[in-house]
């Protein structure tokens, strides 16, 4: 974990900051040490930040509040202010969180190369973050590439700047693949739009029987190996991967409902092994789905 100010270095109590300036992006990093409210915060660029310990209560312009929590992630548009609340921050248990601002001519310049090299054929989509999706939770990629981020900004590395590019285009990559997937999965008003919405209405409407990826390669009429490589290009995760994902989703559902057990859960989800079952629950949620169903409940 990053470690906190040094007491006697501390400027303030509320949103202490330390920069770490590169070529592309600058380093912010926020601790809070007391209870505040409503304090307000502005980029003049893009910003990606994301909760390492303690707890805030995040307001964006016309979104709903939310508490913002460690492993999580949030996408700010430049010159947005963010509003936030620090109802639990003290000495013995502050907040903090790092905010990555990043060059917009760089963004530009990362999109444009997707945009040019990225696409799929018949598949080709303008790739783009979008803001309509801003709160990312339990993204293990994400978090994980974030982390190597703040590894290289805050070393002593004169090649910081190079490290820090490729994980940088990693991150943006990672970041644009979480939301098309979010998106294609709700985009399901015509099943039949395209290769893409096929498949993924073939794997959600199959979710409780066994799925091969030879079929789902037959459906979207490419070779396996091609039906990988196409698959990654547009999620960045393999298509296992996937249907785990909307499993996990479904299991979430049914052991939200009374006298539901781990392993009827586990066989309706299409789960053959119980112990795989929770290992894939665990990955995706951080958390075992008995210790989950003891939480909601």
């Amino acid at each position: 974990m990053l470690n906190l100010t040094v007491p006697k270095q501390l400027q303030t109590l509320v949103e202490n900051r330390r920069i770490f300036n590169l070529k592309n992006c600058e380093l912010n990093i926020f601790e809070s040490y007391e209870e505040a409210y409503q304090v307000p915060l502005t980029f003049n660029d893009l910003v990606i930040t994301s909760m390492i310990r303690g707890k805030k209560v995040m307001h964006l312009p016309d979104k709903p509040t939310f508490d913002y929590l460690p492993g999580e992630t949030v996408i700010v548009p430049a010159h947005e202010t963010m509003t936030i609340d620090f109802p639990e921050a003290t000495m013995g248990s502050p907040t903090q969180c790092i905010a990555l601002a990043i060059d917009q001519a760089y963004i530009q310049d990362t999109m444009q190369y997707l945009n040019s090299y990225y696409n799929a054929g018949n598949e080709e989509h303008r790739w783009a973050l979008s803001f309509d999706q801003y709160h990312f939770e339990n993204d293990h990629e994400v978090t994980e590439l974030i982390n190597k981020l703040i590894r290289i900004c805050t070393s002593e590395d004169k090649a910081k700047n190079v490290y820090a590019d490729l994980q940088l285009k990693e991150l943006l990559i990672r970041l644009i693949q979480s939301q098309h997937v979010r998106q294609a999965s709700i985009s399901t008003t015509d099943t039949n739009q395209n290769r893409l919405h096929f498949v993924l209405n073939y794997i959600r409407e199959h979710l409780t029987e066994k799925i091969a990826v030879d079929e789902l390669s037959k459906k979207a009429y490419l070779s396996r190996n091609l039906f990988f490589k196409w698959f990654r290009e547009q999620f960045g995760i393999t298509p296992l991967e996937y249907i785990n994902r909307e499993r996990v989703k479904l299991a979430k559902q049914l052991l939200a409902k009374p006298q539901s057990n781990i392993y009827t859960v586990s066989k309706l989800c299409g789960f053959s092994d119980t112990n795989y079952f929770i290992r894939v629950f665990r990955k995706t949620e951080g958390t075992t789905p008995k210790a989950y169903q003891s939480c909601i409940r």
